[in-house]
């Protein structure tokens, strides 16, 4: 383990250093820009970041690249939520809770010629120390990789003073300067008026990482990405699910397309049911296997009682919000809505949200700031804005950020659903392409026995650039990356027609796709 530790620090290492300062740009201005050293001696730092999980972690790795001196406030917070409440043990959850569903489904291991005998069983407390452990070990290896590469890690949650440059301690009280300080203090879960939460029959995503029961019957509020992916972990370990969404549809921020097909594929052959444009008013605890849980429901629009459920627990899936409370930020100016900090496209912090100006030396990164809530767009933030710092000037593009719910089988997606692409075709006045590929009639998925899915590209037709694109499929997490990569480098259609893609692999689906843009047929 310490050999693989270090084997990563000095590969991280090199991977930074491979930005290398470009003496012939200028800088951004006087005040954003840091001198491609160790502090001078006017600073204790020349960055200090607020938050270490992966946006905060990313910056810090690429501010070192620099040769830039750099703190980062952990707030003991080591991973942030995607690491320690998140992405990361959520996905061990799946992985485990994937596999039960897959030894149970006998008809498709017949298809393989496979048979299990006897009943496929799994030890609970098993499952949630397999995620609790990646947790701990992914935080490990943020840690070291941090103290491998000189970044100063300090225990407490950094807070403004209200003075320009100035960051205190809250463990210490102790005080450090910085000439450029990084805001990235993630977010919590959001729990609107009236539900309590006691984190045991009643739970956000924290609690229900704890996998501290399988409840019989579980209804889940919200139906976005985090609700789709503990349904498919829920039933996979037996559970019935009840959707409550408050939106007249599910998954209301997915592709419609993609939404219906994952509709039939994750919810009607499922012990799932839903109940749509209604709000959860109220939620009560309950007492496990004694008192049910009691949800009281309204109708959106009219605000009218709908109905009562009583079940064995309840998750809290209705979103995030930042985590900026009791930062100070009122004391250096800076005007939250809804605790979301302000920024312009260099993530730069602006004083408010409408024709606010720029705070010098102030920069926020990640769901803090609103722009996309995804880990990986955090740490794509953080570098840009060490880019800014040195005197680089750097935007990240987000509709080049592909996303994914990991689900079985997975959903994925770059750029705009098709929807937004019309409305935007029509505004910016250039006709909008579609071209779709099948998982059905591709060898490797069939050979899997996963042959249901799709992936549609959309593409602008004048310019044959791709907008973006939308896949729900075996491996559409790993799929996309190809997609985001092209709307990134403004591939055209035909450029991707005739790059070659290996058979039989999974990445035909996409080059079938690719390839009925211009008209051609794939084999």
């Amino acid at each position: 383990m310490v050999v693989f530790r270090y084997a990563i620090i000095a590969l991280l290492s090199v991977v930074t250093k491979g930005f290398a300062p470009s003496s012939n740009v200028p800088r951004v201005s006087e005040k954003s820009a840091s001198s491609l050293c160790m502090s001078s001696g006017e600073y204790d730092f020349d960055v200090a970041i607020i938050g270490c999980g992966v946006g905060g972690h990313g910056a810090a790795l690429h501010s070192r690249g620099q040769d830039l001196k750099t703190a980062v406030f952990a707030g003991g917070d080591v991973g942030g939520t995607c690491v320690n409440r998140g992405c990361v043990p959520s996905k061990a959850l799946l992985a485990a809770s994937g596999r039960v569903r897959e030894m149970k489904n006998s008809a498709h291991l017949a298809d393989l010629g496979i048979e299990v005998e006897g009943e496929v069983k799994f030890n609970r407390e098993g499952i949630a120390a397999h995620a609790k452990n990646l947790a701990n070990r992914v935080k490990g290896n943020l840690e070291a990789s941090l103290v491998g590469l000189g970044v100063d890690v300090i225990e407490g949650r950094g807070v403004l003073t209200g003075k320009p440059n100035e960051v205190k301690d809250s463990a210490t009280g102790k005080v450090f300067t910085a000439k450029d300080i990084i805001l990235a203090p993630g977010s919590i879960p959001f729990v609107p008026p009236g539900i309590t939460v006691d984190e045991k029959t009643v739970y956000t995503s924290d609690g229900a990482l704890e996998l501290e029961s399988v409840p019989e019957w579980i209804a889940i509020i919200g139906s976005g990405y985090i609700g789709l992916e503990f349904s498919d972990v829920y039933t996979a370990l037996g559970s019935e699910v009840t959707f409550i969404e408050a939106m007249d549809d599910l998954m209301p921020t997915f592709d419609r397309e993609i939404a219906k097909l994952a509709e039939r594929l994750l919810i009607r052959d499922r012990p799932i049911d839903y109940r749509t444009g209604v709000f959860a008013s109220e939620v009560t605890p309950g007492i496990l296997g004694e008192k049910p849980v009691t949800i009281k429901m309204i109708d959106a629009k009219t605000k009218e009682h709908v109905e009562t459920l009583e079940v064995d627990a309840a998750m809290i899936a209705t979103g995030r919000v930042p985590n900026t409370k009791d930062m100070g930020l009122e004391d250096v100016g800076i005007e939250t809505n809804r605790g979301f900090v302000a920024v312009n496209e260099k993530m730069q912090v602006l004083t408010k949200s409408e024709d606010g100006e720029i705070v010098p030396g102030v920069w926020c990164i990640g769901d803090a700031n609103g722009k996309m809530m995804l880990a990986h767009a955090a740490s794509a933030q953080g570098i840009s804005v060490i880019e800014n710092i040195c005197g680089r000037e750097h935007m990240v593009n987000h509709d080049a950020v592909p996303a994914a719910c990991f689900t079985h089988p997975e959903i994925a997606m770059v750029g705009p659903t098709e929807e937004q692409c019309i409305e935007r075709a029509e505004k910016e006045g250039w006709p909008l392409g579609k071209s779709t590929g099948s998982f059905r009639a591709n060898s490797k998925a069939l050979a899997e026995g996963e042959g249901n899915g799709m992936a549609k590209v959309l593409f602008n037709k004048d310019t044959g650039k791709v907008v973006a694109v939308h896949i729900i499929g075996i491996h559409a997490a790993d799929l996309i990356q190809e997609c985001a990569n092209a709307v990134s480098a403004g591939t055209t259609v035909k450029e991707l027609s005739m790059m070659v893609h290996t058979h039989p692999t999974l990445s035909e689906v996409i080059d079938e796709a690719f390839k009925g843009a211009v008209g051609m047929s794939s084999h």
